[in-house]
């Protein structure tokens, strides 16, 4: 059995994840076809190498007109709608629209709304929903067939958003990370976004050490941080292995 497992020493965000699956191979052309398939518009998707701490990792980045995105305000039915009607393999849709779904649930929970009245704000700007259904559709390209996580490193201190100042976790991170192994070091940013812990919490089968497996391939990808530490997620692909 094919699978991966991630290491969240820097935590994790949609980009990072991505990130991490194309320098473990995956390819970015096939990737940029899978993402055509949502049929969404007014945006550029840049992958390069980058060194964090001496560690080489890869850098995704995704930009968005954002004039053109505002103006397309979206709802998790919105978001559904757009997946379901996508030309994605089945799987893909059932694995986007499950992370999709757990995270809406976060949110209404946070903001005390009902799951298909929550406006996404960042979350549901086309970044996190390529971010999303590009991780699903990465992993399936890779052929990994179940996932595994390391302990979540969360970070600490405060964070921007559209709704003000927050606390790191920021209040949906909080909820989606309910019953998983997390820490923090006392690093002072938002290592652990909303994305990245919606992406890993809803697909991973595991959270703790790494599992018995052959390595075949390694991926760091970049985040945006300047840290003390490397600003990386690493993830190790290869197969299952019995003792």
């Amino acid at each position: 059995m094919r699978i991966a497992y991630f290491e969240c020493f820097a935590g994790a965000s949609g980009d990072m994840i991505l990130g991490a699956l194309v320098d473990a191979g995956l390819d970015l052309d096939l990737l940029k076809q899978e993402l055509a398939k949502l049929h969404l518009s007014h945006y550029a998707i840049s992958a390069e190498k980058t060194v964090k701490r001496g560690i080489a990792g890869t850098s995704l980045k995704i930009s968005a007109d954002d004039e053109h995105h505002r103006n397309h305000p979206r709802h998790l039915p919105d978001i559904e709608s757009i997946i379901a009607g996508s030309s994605l393999q089945p799987a893909v849709k059932s694995a986007s629209l499950a992370i999709f779904r757990r995270l809406a649930e976060a949110e209404a929970r946070v903001h005390n709304t009902g799951v298909d009245q929550v406006h996404f704000h960042e979350v549901g700007a086309v970044d996190a929903i390529l971010d999303i259904v590009g991780a699903a559709a990465g992993l399936a390209l890779l052929g990994i067939e179940r996932i595994y996580c390391s302990p979540l490193h969360v970070g600490a201190g405060t964070v921007q958003c559209q709704h003000g100042t927050l606390p790191v976790p920021a209040p949906a991170t909080a909820e989606l990370i309910k019953g998983k192994p997390v820490y923090s070091s006392g690093i002072l940013a938002e290592l652990l976004t909303p994305t990245g812990a919606a992406i890993l919490t809803t697909l991973s089968v595991d959270f703790g050490a790494m599992p018995t497996m052959t390595i075949e391939k390694i991926g760091y990808g970049a985040g945006q941080h300047d840290l003390s530490i490397a600003n990386l997620l690493r993830v190790f692909v290869g197969t299952a292995s019995e003792l």
